[in-house]
C-alpha cells in the first residue's frame, strides 16, 4: 500500500480533496468542477478510499464522497517539526508588516485617518 504522502503526491489527488473541503461531493460533481473523466475521477477516489482519506455515503442514485481525518493527523504530525521554521517566518513577516503600517500612520498628518486625494478641477 502506498504511503499517505505517495497518495497526496498526485495532483489529481490533491484537486479532488481540496474539493472535498468545502463539502461532500457526487462523482458527477467532480467530473464536472475538475473536467475529468469519470474513470479518472472514481480510480483516484478508490485510492483515496481505500487509504481512508475519503468516506463515501449512498444518497438516492448519487454516492457522495467526503473527508476522513484521520490520515490528515498524520500529515500534520509529520509537519509539526517544521513548523518552527516558517512560524519564526511568519512573525517576523508580521512585524515587519506592523512597522510598516505605523511608520504610515505616522507620516499622515494630524486628524486624518485615511489619505486624501488632491481635488480634480471639472471643467
Amino acid at each position: 500500500m502506498e504511503s499517505v504522502f505517495e497518495i497526496i503526491a498526485e495532483p489529481n489527488r490533491r484537486a479532488i480533496l481540496s474539493l472535498l473541503v468545502s463539502s461532500q461531493q457526487s462523482v458527477g460533481e467532480i467530473e464536472r468542477r475538475l473536467r475529468m473523466p469519470q474513470p479518472t475521477v472514481s480510480k483516484h477516489l478508490r485510492v483515496l478510499r481505500e487509504a481512508g482519506f475519503v468516506e463515501s455515503t449512498v444518497d438516492a442514485q448519487r454516492r457522495l464522497y467526503r473527508l476522513k481525518p484521520g490520515p490528515f493527523h498524520e500529515v500534520d504530525a509529520w509537519l509539526a517539526q517544521f513548523r518552527r521554521f516558517w512560524s519564526a517566518h511568519v512573525d517576523a513577516l508580521e512585524r515587519h508588516l506592523d512597522r510598516m503600517n505605523h511608520d504610515r500612520m505616522e507620516q499622515r498628518p494630524h486628524g486624518s485617518a485615511t489619505p486624501t486625494k488632491e481635488k480634480t478641477r471639472r471643467r
